[in-house]
């Protein structure tokens, strides 16, 4: 069994995914999540005797498009009112090693792969993989040297994730390193973000902004319109 990833969709009136991106993700086991957000009043069973065979109709449909690409896939159908919970749960339960954050595309020339400064990355490169397309020419491995970091330390990070893609397999000529000065860590991997087609990054810790504001790679997804892979951290 190969790599699992997550694949959420909120019901009753879903954004179906483009087929480059179905057919990018086809290598990996599919897990088809379907949230159907339940207004507060709204009891889970009594949406659930109501909506479910529509709902259930539907994704269905969703699954197999990737089924059609060859993907092994699975389906989740929750009716609910937290769709981050919902995920964070689903995720765990079918062991997900990533969740995509859905958007169109048409084509992936430059993926934008933010790290922290961290150690390892056996789970990363498969994922950077799986959106490389016939049209990509570009990896970017990112770092925000945040006050108190010394930038040597995150050039020398960077050059170590290299070393590694490298040894995955990846083109010399694709793999490129950057690296910036910022306090506002976030909003440095916002403005690159806008520059690229993909972004491929580690699951951050939680915080609670999050549960306010939402999570960085929803406000990658909303600001740039593409597709954002979330990685489980290596532990």
């Amino acid at each position: 069994m190969g790599a699992t990833i997550l694949v959420p969709f909120e019901l009753p009136d879903p954004e179906p995914l483009s087929p480059v991106l179905v057919e990018d993700l086809s290598s990996l086991d599919i897990v088809v999540l379907g949230h159907y957000g339940l207004p507060e009043q709204t009891p889970p069973t009594a949406a659930r005797s109501q909506f479910e065979e529509g709902a259930r109709e539907t994704l269905e449909g969703l699954a197999a498009d990737f089924e059609e690409a060859g993907a092994q896939v699975t389906t989740r159908l929750v009716f609910g009112r937290d769709r981050r919970k919902t995920m964070d749960r689903i995720a765990i339960e079918e062991d997900c090693d990533a969740e995509l954050d859905p958007a169109p595309t048409d084509g992936i020339e430059r993926i934008l792969v933010p790290l922290p400064n961290v150690t390892g990355l056996s789970r990363l490169p498969e994922f950077v993989r799986v959106l490389c397309e016939e049209s990509t020419r570009e990896v970017t491995l990112f770092h925000v040297a945040e006050a108190g970091e010394r930038v040597a330390d995150g050039e020398e990070m960077l050059r170590a994730a290299r070393g590694e893609m490298l040894r995955e397999g990846f083109d010399p000529v694709e793999i490129d390193t950057l690296i910036v000065e910022g306090d506002e860590h976030d909003d440095e991997i916002l403005r690159m973000a806008e520059e690229y087609d993909a972004v491929v990054m580690y699951q951050a810790e939680p915080a609670l902004s999050d549960r306010i504001l939402g999570t960085l790679p929803d406000a990658i997804a909303t600001r740039t319109g593409d597709p954002v892979i979330v990685v489980r951290r290596d532990y």
